[in-house]
């Protein structure tokens, strides 16, 4: 779990830091920077979904996400934690809610490649370099953010801690079921959620990307009975 500590108080650090730049940055500036970031979200989440090769994984494993966090109503779960929390540390007028930085930066921080595998190699082989990688990227990512979004970032650090730290708990026990195939598919579910929270980003349509959440673990399900019936 030390890496995963890491991670977490990376995320800390640097949104501190982020949110400490913002007051010298002028408001038309922030608002192009968050355009430019969600621009490289859909680089990113495009890059990684095209690198899948079965497109029937994806489909059933989002549908099937889909049904199972609109039934559990994680988005809005989620929403209502940080509202909560909202209450208490009430943003200027205007600016932007701790609920939208705080929903984003989780997202952002643990639906990656980086996530998924750094998490798994933690917790089966204790190979911490891949997520003291990501602990880095995430700095510099959650300055950048917390420039646009505030203190809702710096919050996001819990949800990395819970997220991560549960993959690296449950890897012993799946392990068994963690083929090469599953691991891409996974990565290339997750990829499509990063760019699906690069639209809401953009404000292209705002989609309840936490309900597509857990599309991210069937394939661990969808592949071995694809490969029986197929």
């Amino acid at each position: 779990m030390i890496a995963v500590i890491v991670n977490v108080l990376a995320v800390v650090v640097g949104s501190a830091l982020g949110m400490l730049f913002k007051k010298g940055i002028p408001e038309r500036i922030t608002q192009t920077l968050m355009m430019g970031l969600g621009l490289c979200t859909a680089y990113i989440g495009l890059s990684g979904t095209l690198k899948g090769d079965n497109t029937l994984v994806l489909i059933i494993s989002i549908a099937g996400g889909v049904i199972i966090g609109e039934g559990l109503d994680l988005d809005d779960k989620l929403n209502r934690f940080a509202k909560k929390l909202e209450m208490r540390f009430q943003t200027q007028a205007g600016t932007v809610s701790l609920a939208e930085g705080f929903v984003t930066a989780s997202l952002l921080f643990c639906v990656g490649a980086m996530t998924i595998v750094g998490s798994l190699q933690a917790g089966l082989s204790h190979d911490y370099e891949m997520l003291y990688t990501k602990s880095v990227l995430d700095f510099i990512s959650s300055i950048i953010f917390a420039s646009s979004l505030g203190f809702g970032v710096m919050l996001s650090a819990v949800f990395v801690l819970f997220f991560q730290g549960g993959i690296v708990l449950l890897s012993q026990g799946i392990a068994p079921f963690l083929t090469d195939v599953v691991i891409a598919k996974m990565i290339c579910v997750g990829s499509l959620l990063i760019f699906a929270l690069s639209l809401n980003i953009l404000g292209i349509m705002k989609l309840k990307v936490l309900n597509f959440l857990p599309a991210i673990f069937l394939p661990i399900i969808v592949c071995p009975l694809l490969e029986r019936i197929l």
